[in-house]
């Protein structure tokens, strides 16, 4: 179950471009994430305009300002912010904007806190989300647990196991074929007793940078 955010502005953009940064089949990265979540208010504050912004295109925003997202601009304090700063370890900078795609398995955005179930993801939004899995240009697809276990209960990504016992230095590998790997990681708004493992992920995914420039 989820409630859908407020904003007429957020939901029309969702309805028509339900992802940020580049396309999901035109991505080299492609983070998967449960839902795109925004605090109530966030239409009623200053940070809002950016939002819109970087929605409409993500990388033209990323070289813009030099920060992926519009949360990591001076100012801002509220949802969002831990996740996003997390990310920015890794290391991607902004001549890696057309490279990166972030994408959710729910095709809205929400508020509030929200506890996904199958029956609440739309499965043309899932058929797209596979097709840029397995037919685009990702090279390396990144997935929190709780994304996996949503992934295996739409049975709309049949190539998923459940289990994987391979390991690629830090991360899960959950599937792999010739030009594509699945890993799974901590999700980016962990911390505490987190911290050091979040660090090693982000190290190694930042290693990865090199073989696509």
């Amino acid at each position: 179950m989820y409630l859908t955010h407020p904003s007429n502005h957020l939901t029309n953009i969702f309805s028509s471009k339900p992802y940020q940064g580049v396309a999901p089949n035109q991505a080299i990265f492609l983070f998967i994430g449960l839902d795109a979540n925004y605090d109530a208010d966030i239409a009623q504050k200053p940070i809002f305009s950016k939002v819109l912004e970087y929605h409409n295109d993500g990388v033209a925003f990323w070289n813009g300002y030099g920060v992926h997202h519009p949360f990591l601009l001076p100012g801002y304090s509220g949802s969002g912010k831990s996740y996003h700063r997390n990310f920015s370890r890794i290391g991607f900078r902004p001549e890696h904007a057309n490279l990166v795609s972030f994408v959710e398995l729910l095709h809205v955005p929400t508020v509030g806190r929200n506890k996904l179930a199958v029956e609440d993801l739309e499965i043309s939004h899932l058929k797209m989300l596979n097709n840029a899995i397995l037919e685009g240009q990702a090279k390396y697809i990144f997935i929190s647990d709780k994304v996996q276990r949503l992934m295996l209960a739409s049975r709309e990504f049949t190539w998923l196991v459940e289990k994987s016992e391979k390991y690629e230095d830090q991360l899960v590998i959950v599937y792999r074929n010739n030009s594509k790997t699945v890993y799974k990681h901590l999700h980016f708004s962990n911390y505490g007793v987190f911290a050091e493992r979040m660090t090693k992920e982000a190290k190694f995914i930042g290693s990865l940078l090199p073989r696509v420039q």
